[in-house]
């Protein structure tokens, strides 16, 4: 009984963020906490770019040596995209075709102290 109990919390505290979790980031994305930073999410057509910045604050925090990768979904169709670091606080990808209203996108990320997480976005 003990073990279901430990299993129960540990699956709520993995799952995901919801809507309701979402800062408004400094350039007007989705922002959430993943790896000890916040990463804002946007999109433009087939373009993803993840900006990161300090956790709680809105200072840029250089993305040399980051590694990161979303994977979109929307209806039947889904996308693994890898990002590369770009510009000073910036992580981009190129989807294949353009990004649906209402998918989900779902960060992968690794930061250069070896923190890594998870954080799935709503558009």
């Amino acid at each position: 009984m003990r073990m279901i109990r430990w299993i129960v919390a540990a699956a709520l505290l993995a799952a995901p963020a919801g809507a309701e979790d979402y800062e408004k980031g400094p350039n007007g994305g989705l922002m959430l906490d993943v790896a000890g930073i916040d990463a804002e999410l946007l999109t433009s057509g087939s373009t993803v770019t993840i900006n990161v910045f300090e956790a709680f604050k809105a200072k840029p925090v250089s993305t040399k040596g980051y590694v990161g990768a979303v994977l979109i979904s929307g209806g039947a169709a889904r996308e693994t995209v890898t990002l590369s670091p770009q510009g000073e606080n910036s992580l981009k990808g190129e989807a294949k075709n353009p990004i649906p209203a209402g998918a989900t996108i779902t960060l992968t990320i690794k930061t250069t102290e070896g923190k890594s997480g998870q954080a799935k976005f709503k558009k």
